[in-house]
């Protein structure tokens, strides 16, 4: 891994830990820890400009309460999706919540 997707990993990973919005750092901190090191730099970007958005339209997009934005419409969505599934249903099974 380079110096630099190393840092970029890092800041990622500290926004998506550090959101305020307890239900969105329960399923973009483990994403990123988990998921992000193994995306492209093309999937990293489309998670960073997820990051950028409001924690209560992403986390509405993320668990389909709310109609996603084409733009936000991406592989990488799908994948936080299907990793918001199987991570909360194995949190829950653990007595998180």
């Amino acid at each position: 891994m380079t110096p630099d997707r190393k840092l970029r990993l890092g800041r990622i990973q500290f926004r998506a830990w550090r959101r305020g919005f307890r239900e969105a750092d329960m399923v973009l901190g483990p994403f990123a820890d988990q998921v992000a090191p193994g995306l492209t730099d093309a999937e990293l970007d489309q998670f960073e400009a997820l990051l950028n958005e409001e924690d209560q339209w992403l986390y509405g997009w993320i668990i389909e309460r709310d109609p996603t934005p084409p733009e936000f419409e991406t592989p990488v969505m799908a994948q936080v999706r299907a990793f918001m599934r199987a991570h909360v249903a194995a949190e829950v099974g653990r007595g998180i919540g």
